[in-house]
């Protein structure tokens, strides 16, 4: 106790608090991680399946019921413009062709765009009043221009379903008047939409007009978003007894490109209230980056016999990535080539993965390509790298 009353410890116990202080300060900011983007839970939509969906990366931000096998009512139009956009790029049609009208697509019902009986139609109006009016009998009549009938022109859609991945969707007819066998999910939808985007861009404007006139009668677009919000530019909209109200929309804003769609909604104002929050939930709390552009060269690494000796390697496509706000220094990447490339290596081909990782999970694998063509060397080219190589892998790299 004496020790304890000394002024010489009074003295020091000062010093010694502040010490002990720091090193607790310390420990504690050691043992506390680093806060993270706190993203809250979606909102409730009132709708049987709906998906939020990245156009760029293709990541899907939130979704309920998203593989659900629902009647899509004219959603099934995006198919069908799709198609006939799928033409007009490979050069089998043009806008300005002229489509004879038969009776049968003018009998056509439901939603019209009013083409007349015998009347002689351009590819331009038809594929506005698909994608404006929701024209049934201008469905019909795309089809049986393009395959002869709609009964061929649903199996072509099928198999262009295949081809996309569309796992969950069926097509019976053109227009997406009610079938036993005219099905579709959200996902599939979305996933439709984000090629009808990224394929064929020069078309993509047509979604976003506000009104269309043919045969003197002029009808809006039924997607109240091109109204409401100036950012929305797309895309369709659907609605009959069996399927409810539903709604596939796009839109852009500071480079981001997002994909909803909400199915079996209860009103045509329901679909775009439950969309607008989609949304904006995604824009408020996510962000798309442009990670690598198509053609840029990531890695040369070493090719065997040929007639150079590296490889330019990089991404055949450009690659964005969709993550919560603020977590961009998460964000690192590895390039997995593979170790023994030999020549001839042709422009296009695979030479490894590229893994995206945000901190400890990967978020995206991508193929790693040849961007040039190496031939193959001369004899003593190949037989002076075949020696090197022994060398090398023997002596661990010296050579």
């Amino acid at each position: 106790m004496r020790v304890l009353s000394t002024p010489v410890y009074r003295r020091l116990l000062p010093l010694i608090l502040f010490g002990l202080l720091l090193f607790v300060s310390k420990a504690l900011a050691q043992a506390t991680p680093t806060p993270q983007t706190m993203i809250p839970a979606p909102p409730q939509i009132a709708a049987k399946s709906w998906i939020l969906m990245d156009a760029d990366s293709g990541r899907v931000l939130v979704e309920h019921n998203s593989d659900e096998r629902l009647p899509p009512a004219s959603l099934t139009k995006l198919m069908t413009a799709y198609l006939v956009e799928r033409e007009l790029d490979r050069g089998n049609i043009n806008l300005d062709d002229k489509v004879r009208v038969s009776e049968n697509a003018w009998r056509t019902g439901g939603s019209k765009m009013f083409i007349e009986v015998n009347t002689e139609v351009s590819i331009r109006d038809l594929l506005y009043g698909i994608i404006i009016s929701s024209g049934n009998d201008a469905s019909v009549a795309v089809a049986e221009h393009l395959a002869g009938g709609e009964a061929p022109f649903a199996d072509l859609m099928n198999q262009h379903a295949t081809r996309l991945g569309l796992h969950n969707t069926s097509f019976a007819n053109a227009t997406g008047l009610p079938h036993p066998e005219q099905y579709s999910s959200a996902r599939d939808m979305a996933l439709l939409s984000q090629y009808i985007i990224n394929d064929y861009p020069e078309h993509y404007a047509v979604y976003a007009e506000k009104y269309f006139t043919y045969n003197d009668i002029r009808q809006p677009n039924r997607n109240r978003l091109l109204w409401r919000d100036p950012t929305v530019d797309g895309l369709k909209t659907g609605w009959t007894t069996e399927a409810g109200y539903g709604l596939v929309a796009s839109a852009k804003r500071d480079g981001m490109r997002l994909i909803s769609v909400v199915m079996g909604t209860s009103s045509e104002e329901s679909r775009a209230q439950e969309t607008q929050k989609l949304l904006s939930y995604g824009f408020r709390y996510y962000e798309t980056l442009n990670l690598y552009d198509q053609g840029a060269v990531l890695n040369s690494p070493r090719i065997w016999g040929g007639e150079k000796n590296e490889l330019r390697v990089g991404v055949d496509r450009d690659v964005a990535m969709t993550l919560p706000r603020a977590r961009n220094e998460e964000l690192h990447a590895r390039l997995d080539i593979r170790q023994d490339l030999n020549a001839p290596i042709n422009l296009g081909d695979r030479v490894g993965t590229l893994e995206v990782r945000l901190g400890d999970e990967v978020v995206g694998e991508h193929p790693l390509v040849a961007l040039e063509t190496i031939e193959e060397g001369g004899l003593f080219k190949r037989l002076f790298d075949q020696v090197r190589r022994f060398f090398s892998n023997l002596v661990g790299g010296w050579f």
